[in-house]
């Protein structure tokens, strides 16, 4: 059975529009989701990141937390037959405050694995309000229990297989530690990456202030060079068939190319199809 992602929708976030894209609406607020992901049709369910942990804790980066009933992931698991002790791995692009909320709700038995460099870079100070104490915390519980975490050195390994058609590489941007997750589905390979991308059509149909072709603007909130957000970005278009972040709806991909967005699976139908771009007029 090939391997499929389903969309698990954890609620919405309220913030600045220039968090998200770099100088883009300065002041203006916007409201973007919160996604995580589910995948199946391997040996056991896998779950990449878990999401906020509540609406208040959002108030602590000067953001409002939009989280509701149907939103609870235990409830969105139970829309696909999983239960929360069903989850094998819990995989994390990174450890922000809206991707790691959720970790303790998991028994200690279900693995939760990330990149070591995320957990170092998380106290490290440098992004400090966007890793809460409640949630670091936690992981430090899991690092003293017996195979509750799992640690990957992808700048050291390259990508590593987690089971048979997932692979965790590192990301190379946004936070030192980010790592994006390859999923071999029967369309291709769909890479979850986290917040490495924010907003396809602002970075990169139609990226904003950009005057180069190709080359797509960097989000606002990033720990990395801008050169290495770019890169990554550029990488990602070359690489993958569909690209899955956590705060805007999947894309497919063709030449580099953004041709069509998706909504709750991928591999799925395509929902919106982009147009192509007549460059050459006759």
């Amino acid at each position: 059975m090939p391997l499929e992602i389903k969309i698990l929708d954890y609620g919405d976030i309220e913030l600045e529009s220039s968090f998200l894209v770099l100088g883009h609406n300065c002041g203006r607020t916007r409201r973007v989701l919160t996604l995580g992901f589910l995948i199946l049709g391997g040996p056991y369910p896998v779950l990449v990141d878990t999401g906020y942990r509540s609406n208040q804790i959002m108030e602590t980066l000067g953001m409002r937390g939009l989280q509701f009933h149907e939103n609870m992931i235990e409830n969105q698991l139970a829309r696909h037959g999983v239960r929360m002790g069903d989850v094998r791995f819990v995989c994390h692009t990174h450890l922000h405050i809206d991707h790691a909320g959720k970790d303790d709700l998991f028994p200690m038995n279900t693995t939760v694995v990330l990149n070591r460099k995320e957990l170092e870079y998380s106290v490290s100070g440098l992004m400090h309000p966007q890793y809460p104490a409640p949630d670091i915390k936690h992981l430090i519980d899991r690092l003293h229990t017996k195979s509750a975490l799992r640690f990957l050195d992808l700048e050291i390994t390259g990508p590593v297989e987690l089971m048979p058609g997932v692979y965790c590489d590192a990301a190379n941007a946004h936070t030192e530690g980010s790592m994006n997750i390859h999923v071999h589905t029967a369309d291709g390979i769909a890479t979850i990456c986290g917040d490495v991308i924010y907003d396809f059509n602002d970075q990169i149909v139609n990226p904003f202030n950009e005057i180069h072709d190709a080359e797509p603007r960097t989000t606002g909130n990033h720990g990395t060079s801008k050169r290495a957000e770019k890169a990554a970005i550029k990488k990602l278009l070359s690489s993958s068939r569909y690209l899955l972040p956590v705060h805007d709806r999947p894309a497919k991909v063709e030449g580099g190319m953004v041709v069509g967005r998706l909504h709750d699976q991928v591999p799925g139908p395509v929902v919106q199809s982009l147009p192509q771009r007549n460059w050459f007029p006759a």
